[in-house]
């Protein structure tokens, strides 16, 4: 396990003060601004703190208020909805500063048979033929930021390999694609099977969790394609998280590949929505998810 794993662990690891009340802190980002997938995957934490083992995560609905300030704790408040007899229904409110800067609605599930289909898992190549972060960045972002922010960039993403499929927005600035994307990801370093009491690590909520922490990463980026934009790598947008869905499917682990095929169906008002779909290697379909996200251009 690497150390920026070690770190993002204890991140989700968090300080209940009260029954439903609990405390996270932030880690360094590019941008000053508490990462989104951080505060979805705490809040997320948070609520599966109150549910009972035998219930699974099976979908959130999640919205950012305001700009999070990575230099202060962030208290998560847990109202308890409803606790049925097979759903259990959480709501959490995340706090800075005295004000809301996030909220998220979050339902578990015990485990039962049904109806199984699925749509087939779209063709890529194995993750390991592909380039990491490490080689990608520095010979794309490069040409357009300083080796300072390039080290930024790789050390917010070094507890995840994530490898893209094709390239990412800002190594191809300025030639539009067809607004689809596809990265393989992992966390860099297997997880416990066995967790020492108290602990979060290797309960499988917190594959959960760090899979929400990932969603966050690139989801955007096919809407970037689609108009030959570089993002906020290159400076050419100006962008933030508004919206966040997920549906959990099927069981997976976030320390094996998975599979991350993004597209985008439509961007309009300063807005740009992503759809994607989280795989296994082997073929089942794990997670849906969707995002709005605010998407400027600079003027001037």
């Amino acid at each position: 396990m690497t150390d920026a794993l070690d770190a993002l662990l204890d991140l989700l690891d968090l300080e209940r003060i009260e029954q439903d009340i609990f405390r996270g802190s932030s880690r360094s980002s590019v941008v000053p601004r508490v990462f989104g997938g951080q505060v979805a995957a705490q809040a997320l934490m948070a609520a599966g703190r109150t549910v009972p083992e035998d219930r699974a995560a099976h979908s959130l609905h999640a919205y950012f208020l305001r700009p999070g300030d990575p230099r202060a704790p962030i208290v998560f408040t847990v109202d308890r909805i409803r606790d049925g007899r097979s759903f259990t229904t959480r709501r959490v409110v995340a706090v800075q500063h005295g004000r809301p800067i996030f909220h998220l609605s979050a339902s578990f599930q015990t485990y039962e048979e049904g109806l199984e289909h699925q749509t087939e898992m779209p063709s890529a190549p194995a993750p390991e033929t592909l380039p990491t972060a490490a080689e990608m960045l520095p010979r794309h972002a490069g040409r357009f930021v300083g080796p300072g922010v390039v080290d930024r960039l790789l050390e917010a993403r070094a507890a995840v390999d994530l490898r893209y499929v094709d390239a990412p927005p800002y190594a191809t600035a300025g030639e539009p694609r067809e607004p689809r994307s596809q990265v393989w990801f992992r966390t860099a370093g297997k997880l416990a099977d066995d967790p020492p009491p108290d602990s979060v690590w290797g309960d499988p909520l917190l594959h959960v969790c760090l899979a929400t922490y990932v969603s966050d990463m690139t989801l955007l980026d096919s809407v970037l394609l689609a108009h030959g934009r570089g993002g906020w790598t290159v400076g050419d947008v100006v962008g933030a998280s508004l919206d966040h869905a997920m549906w959990f499917h099927r069981p997976f682990r976030v320390d094996e590949w998975l599979l991350y095929d993004q597209r985008s169906p439509s961007s309009s008002g300063g807005r740009g929505l992503g759809q994607a779909r989280i795989y296994t290697q082997d073929g089942r379909l794990a997670i849906s998810v969707i995002q709005e996200g605010l998407i400027r251009v600079p003027r001037g």
